[in-house]
């Protein structure tokens, strides 16, 4: 994608289409296995075929967010806190308001929202399980290559497991390549993994391995620290107890602490100066009359800054013959059929509440306008596409993605390459970032470092806000504006209990237009209770299980 620093991307994401070889996903339940040659059987005996296979899990992953018949976590999240509502257009089908309601009465014909979720991560699960078990198999020729392979493997797994434990909670649990039919484990197993794999990326990832530009999207050491620290927070708070590693030792909160006490100690990043310089639709600045952006005029950081500590990467390759690169859920944030450069056009799910942004952002705060597209404050509503892409527009609020946004140069032509030919809806390249450096020193914060108040107030002077006393409520709502619309905020919410995220989701309903008409959104309470705050799991999984995977309370 063009907004970056455009001297490369990371070497690996050109690599990762090599992961195809190893697994593919049928119809069947968990059904994973290798179609083609090489397959794992005859494969992972030499050390390049591992680095080879680990290309694979991170397209495992990365799977989860090109794949293009599933939802992204970044967007289902968002869907589901009281940052969004769902959106789409008034002629499209109902599964983001599912999601967005925690109600199958919203959409009776959609019991299957996220059955590619459900697919696509246990694929990746199962690139991940297949290296892993084959380590000893495997003949190693440096053990430093030896122990970062595994534990960025490692690592990812642990990514793939977290966002489903908490997507679902109630999950089947593998911990080597199978596709038995199997029940459900208890969270605290499949969260004692988690800490598991992160602690052993921890432990065995250099300090100093796959920092720097070329391993862009590479796990470190750092982004594991700071991944064991969010994974503490979020399960401690949902769960209401200190989780155990597999041996059942306790962990607590001063190893969640210490996790993210060494990131900062360690001086590998700090905060970009100008918060809007980490976002391209908030920085850039398009030549008038051309196909092309003012490089001199624009301050976006770049993907690769001082900040990002861990991003899921994507390249603008994709194609409609299978070729799965790039991220699919950047279209789906756009503005409805409106190109009003630099924004693009897109599909319009996930319009943005007006309560979130009155409630957190005020005039001061530069992350206002950094964050959030405010159609009739920036003229958007005055461009020639504005009125067919309002009509057609479902739960429309004013209020748009601008973190994560679509862009298209001032001729129309998608800014998706340099030239505009590309395709606007498949070939978006805009990484998302998993961690930034601004969160570790809120989770810092927030787990009770004696620097507590220096991290919060480094974030709330680079927004423009007075200094204030770090006590658990500004934390939690500094997170609120500085990572809104990043995934971040619904998970935040529920940690603090189900009811607490109940009555924020419930404060978000109001006014939208469904295609130009006044519409009410409302939340029904008690519904959003009894699904503890848990997303459905795909009918279709279940009765291919034939009934050994459990429906979650609720739904």
């Amino acid at each position: 994608m063009i907004m970056n620093n455009f001297k490369s991307k990371i070497s690996l994401a050109l690599l990762l289409i090599s992961g195809a070889f190893m697994s593919s996903c049928s119809e069947s339940f968990l059904d994973v296995s290798s179609k083609t040659e090489p397959n794992s059987e005859n494969y992972y005996k030499t050390e390049s075929q591992a680095l080879r296979a680990l290309y694979g899990c991170y397209d495992g992953w990365r799977q989860v967010s090109s794949n293009p018949g599933a939802y992204s976590f970044l967007m289902a999240s968002s869907i589901m806190s009281d940052e969004c509502y769902g959106g789409a257009g008034v002629g499209d089908g109902y599964g983001a308001q599912l999601i967005d309601r925690f109600d199958k009465a919203a959409a009776p014909s959609e019991m299957n929202v996220f059955e590619q979720e459900w697919k696509v991560y246990y694929a990746g699960v199962f690139r991940c399980n297949t290296l892993i078990v084959s380590d000893p198999n495997i003949a190693w020729e440096d053990e430093t290559n030896h122990t970062r392979i595994m534990g960025e493997c490692r690592a990812l797994r642990a990514l793939l497991y977290f966002d489903m434990v908490r997507l679902w909670g109630n999950i089947p649990l593998f911990t080597e390549p199978s596709n038995d039919n199997k029940e459900q484990a208890d969270p605290q197993d499949v969260y004692a993994l988690i800490f598991d794999d992160l602690r052993y990326a921890i432990d065995h990832i250099e300090a100093d391995d796959n920092l720097g530009e070329n391993n862009y999207g590479r796990i470190t050491k750092y982004a594991a620290e700071a991944l064991f620290a969010r994974a503490y927070l979020f399960y401690s708070g949902y769960y209401g107890a200190e989780p155990v590693y597999s041996d059942g030792t306790s962990i607590n909160r001063q190893e969640a602490l210490a996790a993210v006490e060494d990131v900062i100690a360690q001086g590998k990043y700090e905060l970009v100066s100008d918060f809007k310089n980490l976002w391209p639709a908030a920085s850039l600045v398009p030549v008038k009359g051309s196909t092309g952006w003012d490089q001199e005029k624009s301050t976006y950081a770049g993907d690769y800054n001082s900040e990002v500590i861990l991003a899921q990467n994507f390249t603008p390759t994709q194609n409609y013959d299978g070729d799965n690169d790039a991220n699919r859920w950047l279209v789906n944030l756009g503005m409805r059929n409106i190109n009003a450069s630099p924004y693009g056009k897109g599909w319009g799910i996930a319009t943005l509440t007006p309560s979130y942004f009155r409630q957190f952002f005020d005039a001061r705060d530069v992350r206002r306008t950094a964050s959030a597209i405010d159609l009739a404050a920036e003229g958007v509503t005055s461009v020639s596409d504005y009125n067919s892409g309002y009509k057609d527009w479902r739960e429309y609020t004013g209020l748009n993605f601008k973190k994560y946004t679509p862009l298209v140069f001032d001729n129309g032509l998608p800014a998706t390459n340099p030239d505009g030919t590309a395709d606007f809806m498949i070939n978006n390249a805009q990484p998302w970032v998993i961690v930034r450096y601004a969160d570790v020193l809120l989770m810092a914060a927030e787990l009770g470092s004696p620097n507590a108040n220096e991290y919060l107030n480094r974030i709330r002077s680079r927004a423009g806000l007075p200094h204030a006393e770090a006590n658990k409520q500004n934390i939690l709502d500094e997170r609120a504006r500085e990572l809104a619309y990043e995934g971040i905020r619904y998970w935040d919410l529920l940690r603090q209990g189900v009811e607490v995220m109940a009555d924020a989701v419930v404060r978000s309903g109001g006014t939208v237009q469904n295609g130009g008409k006044n519409a009410e959104i409302a939340y029904d309470k008690a519904k959003i209770i009894a699904t503890k705050g848990l997303s459905q799991i795909p009918a279709n999984q279940i009765s291919l299980s034939h009934g050994v995977l459990k429906q979650n309370p609720g739904w």
